[in-house]
């Protein structure tokens, strides 16, 4: 997308795998750099980082301090205390940096967040969301994920607070690791489910899968006393109903995530264009990242420890 952007004059990629770089600079026509250290060495006016989770913390702080705007895919670290030094290293900086949450750019999720916001579902009472992967990702990445809560599930949390406006005030949370092996020798799980109470009272049911042989399902159920809504319900929803009636099967179900999310993810490439010109406000700044990673912490630390937690014992930029 960025190579095709009006706006965007030139593009110079860099991957470990230099060979790959090679290919993805001729296939769009950038300049493929040999390392990260040229990249900041030829000059450029803003930073995409879509690397590997465990780089992103140093290559977020470089560009920073290098006084470049930052576009940076979720997570910002690999954990709660990288994202804290991470973002405490950006705040003294002063850089632009907006994180990589795609779900605030898809068409159902801005839709719901405008009609809750204008109240026509009345007061919300239940919100559930659903987060389930076709088949796990490679062995080999659990291991460096951070975990199915702070991973995957982190999405619905930052759609819960975007959409609702609300925050997270305690988690009860559990998982299962009846799965493959690689998920209980990673310590991780590949079915969790968890059960968020808002500051307003209002409950919401998070449940998420790395294993979903009918498709990749992505949805969002807001439920108020005047009406309900539904994000990521339409023809490819991997979803069969019992009834006799029911709509049938979807012929094309969703794959992946980078199908379903496609526009979602070129709409905030562009918003990073155009935030890095002054053109609109940051629409994911580094605070909106950390609050859904502390709700994932704790929710993961409620898994851990068969518990409630509440938010305020997870600390955050202002201290526990």
């Amino acid at each position: 997308m960025l190579s095709r952007h009006a706006y965007v004059g030139g593009l110079v990629v860099t991957d470990v795998d230099a060979e790959r770089a090679e290919r993805l600079a001729r296939a769009i026509g950038a300049t493929a750099a040999p390392s990260s250290d040229e990249v900041f060495a030829w000059g450029v006016d803003a930073v995409v980082i879509a690397s590997a989770t465990a780089s992103h913390a140093d290559l977020l702080v470089r560009a920073a301090r290098a006084g470049l705007p930052v576009f940076c895919e979720k997570p910002i670290a690999v954990d709660l205390p990288g994202t804290l030094r991470a973002l405490r290293a950006v705040g003294a900086a002063g850089t632009p940096l907006q994180i990589g949450f795609m779900r605030r750019f898809d068409a159902g999720y801005t839709t719901a967040r405008a009609t809750v916001r204008a109240g026509r579902l009345g007061r919300l009472h239940t919100v559930r969301t659903v987060t389930s992967d076709r088949e796990p990702p490679p062995a080999a990445y659990l291991p460096l994920s951070g975990g199915l809560f702070r991973d995957c599930l982190v999405h619905d949390v930052d759609m819960v607070r975007w959409v609702t406006g609300r925050e997270v005030v305690d988690v009860y949370a559990a998982g299962s690791d009846r799965g493959d092996a690689a998920f209980r020798e990673a310590d991780d799980v590949e079915t969790a489910a968890a059960l968020l109470t808002l500051d307003d009272g209002t409950l919401v049911t998070s449940t998420a899968t790395r294993r979903n042989g009918a498709g990749y399902d992505v949805r969002m159920e807001l439920a108020g006393e005047l009406d309900q809504l539904v994000v990521g319900l339409d023809d490819r929803t991997p979803v069969t109903s019992a009834e006799p009636q029911g709509p049938p099967a979807a012929p094309r179900p969703w794959t992946g995530f980078l199908e379903r999310f496609a526009p979602a993810y070129e709409a905030e490439l562009d918003a990073f264009v155009r935030f890095a010109r002054g053109e609109r406000d940051n629409p994911c700044d580094g605070r909106q990242a950390l609050e859904a990673l502390r709700v994932a912490e704790a929710c993961e630390r409620s898994r851990r420890e068969r518990r409630p937690v509440r938010l305020a014992e997870v600390p955050g930029l202002d201290g526990p």
